[in-house]
């Protein structure tokens, strides 16, 4: 079926949805925009479905949402025994239509005969993970964007371990839902229904309040915290997100009494009106707290996204101004700290990171006698890893993180933990002010004790049909890439984990241990590296690289040359009209 018989089958259809219909109509007047709408159906990728709201087939909206809750329905009922009691756990965050989703959600579930369980109010996306865990419920779902844009909505898919679904699930889930023709026209028993048979219970703070008990296994240290519990400043923002209690129950659980909240944030708002992208990774979502943290001389800033998973942190640098310390940088802080105040640390100990992380914690385990693991990008690989490690008892886990601001201490969650990271920055910036040093000057401790690890991103957002192509052209120009050096680095070997294949320069090759996926990596002269995929979730294609040097300057200037060298190649991919 062509799109535009796609949009008469909507225009046409008796039930839609008033609100869509009427912005349906008002598209007609934009037909580029109307085909964007209409010319495919929005997929799972590393973070499950995601889009921009309104009506068409590639939106998010009431009934892409139940089409995808049919599919997982279908899923569940084939492959999980007693699926129907164990139930479907649902929560959601601060965006538009997130509470609408989350009835709907429920609403296709009880037409199949499953149970859902839906948190009363808004909650964090560890909160949900924890809660399929928790209620030994067979699947669970998250309604978010995480750190889109306001105009975003999402929908992500948990297994019954309480992670992200991997490749294998997602397929299969994928494939039922692409058997249905019809989104318009799925079955569903509304609220009242649902409530009367039992088919849609509610969850409060009973399980919110066993999430805490579990928060306090991470602590590693309480003395240090109850020794700099009254002097430690810190400053927090969920900005307009989920993390406001969970945050501020967890630092009082553990003690700490100066913490001060960014009030122009501390409210959710879908619109995140204080700030120009609600992510952590970006520095001006820091301004406000930057503003406050100068205000009460704060030790620390800590920020989390919308949905609670990802943790930004920013600290005073040498000229007592507050700098944001990137996901790699944190991430490394908290292994050093982690590793060192685990005592005895078990023989078996595991940090898990993705292929587009830096080396430097690898550096940090090793000097602990700790063994580092890399995953493909998204946490659902590392939350797969810790179930290995359960099921075959073939590792003790420690840390899991990523580069974009993703960290998980304790493993009673499956998914990266903002609320859990920021009990362990706290911690360890208490730690760290009882030794007379900062975090800022903690890292450059480990700096020169491992070496000067940067590491660089740059995204490139290609909208619509045509950056689908641009970005697969990017990419099939540096898989097939026959040069022998990028800029001053000699490339050492090529990682296609397409074909899964590690080809050195000398011609020998052997296979990448690791599932598909359209990812290019390419290993470079003095330790160096960089690595390209399209994200999974936006319209973008990502270029990771990452350097080593004896001195932070150097490492800089090797930075800005790796990434001239590959950016340039893809700025003339993108401007060539034939390429």
């Amino acid at each position: 079926m062509t799109w535009q018989k796609t949009y008469e089958h909507w225009k046409h259809f008796d039930g839609l949805d008033a609100q869509l219909k009427t912005e349906l109509v008002e598209m007609e007047q934009q037909p580029d925009v109307l085909e964007e709408a209409f010319y495919k159906d929005l997929t799972f990728g590393t973070g499950g479905m995601r889009g921009v709201l309104g009506p068409g087939t590639n939106r998010m909206n009431k009934y892409t949402v139940r089409k995808a809750v049919k599919g997982l329905a279908m899923y569940l009922l084939k492959n999980v025994e007693d699926a129907k009691e164990k139930g479907v756990a649902v929560a959601y965050d601060s965006r538009y239509m997130s509470a609408e989703f989350a009835l709907e959600t429920a609403k296709v579930l009880g037409a199949n005969g499953i149970r859902t369980y839906i948190y009363e109010s808004l909650r964090p996306t560890p909160y949900l993970s924890f809660a399929v865990r928790h209620l030994g419920a067979a699947a669970g779902s998250m309604i978010t964007a995480s750190h889109n844009p306001p105009e975003y909505n999402g929908f992500k898919v948990y297994n019954a371990d309480g992670g992200q679904t991997p490749p294998e699930q997602a397929d299969e889930i994928i494939a039922h839902v692409n058997s249905i023709e019809n989104e318009l026209e799925i079955d569903v028993l509304d609220q009242k229904e649902l409530e009367a048979q039992g088919l849609l219970k509610w969850v409060g703070s009973e399980v919110d309040e066993a999430y805490l008990q579990e928060l306090k296994g991470i602590v590693k240290n309480q003395n240090v915290i109850n020794e700099q519990a009254e002097d430690l400043k810190i400053v927090f923002t969920p900005l307009h997100g989920t993390a406001y209690e969970p945050v501020l129950d967890g630092l009082k659980q553990l003690g700490f009494k100066r913490v001060y909240v960014v009030e122009e944030q501390a409210q959710p708002d879908p619109e995140f009106s204080t700030v120009e992208s609600p992510n952590p990774e970006e520095h001006q979502a820091f301004e406000k707290a930057i503003e406050v943290g100068k205000d009460v001389d704060a030790d620390l800033l800590i920020a989390t996204d919308p949905d609670a998973d990802r943790l930004g942190v920013a600290v005073k640098n040498e000229d007592g101004e507050y700098t944001v310390l990137t996901g790699n940088q944190l991430g490394t802080l908290m292994i050093d700290y982690l590793l060192s105040q685990t005592k005895p640390l078990p023989h078996d100990a595991q940090i898990i990171k993705t292929i587009v992380t830096t080396e430097m914690g690898r550096a940090v385990a090793d000097s602990y006698g700790a063994n580092t693991l890399e995953t493909l990008t998204g946490f659902k690989f590392i939350g797969e890893k810790i179930r290995e490690f359960e099921v075959n008892q073939s590792g003790s886990f420690v840390f899991g993180y990523e580069e974009s601001y993703g960290y998980l201490i304790g493993d009673f969650v499956r998914d990266k933990d903002a609320v859990q990271a920021a009990m362990t920055a706290c911690e360890m910036a208490a730690y760290w002010k009882s030794m007379g040093q900062t975090l800022y000057q903690a890292l450059f401790t480990l700096y020169e004790r491992h070496g000067y690890y940067l590491e660089g991103l740059q995204s490139m957002t290609l909208k619509g049909r045509d950056g689908i192509e641009k970005i697969q052209q990017i990419m099939n120009h540096f898989r097939g890439l026959d040069a022998e050096k990028m800029g001053p680095f000699a490339i050492e070997a090529v990682e296609d984990y397409h074909t899964r294949t590690r080809t050195y320069a000398s011609g020998e090759s052997e296979t990448i241990q690791l599932p598909d996926a359209d990812v290019v990596k390419f290993q470079l002269s003095q330790d160096s590296w960089c690595c390209l995929r399209p994200s999974g979730t936006e319209p973008k294609i990502k270029c990771y690289f990452g350097v080593t040097s004896n001195s932070y300057q150097e490492s800089e200037k090797r930075l800005a040359e790796l990434k001239e060298a590959v950016v340039s190649q893809m700025n003339t991919i993108i401007e060539s009209p034939t390429y």
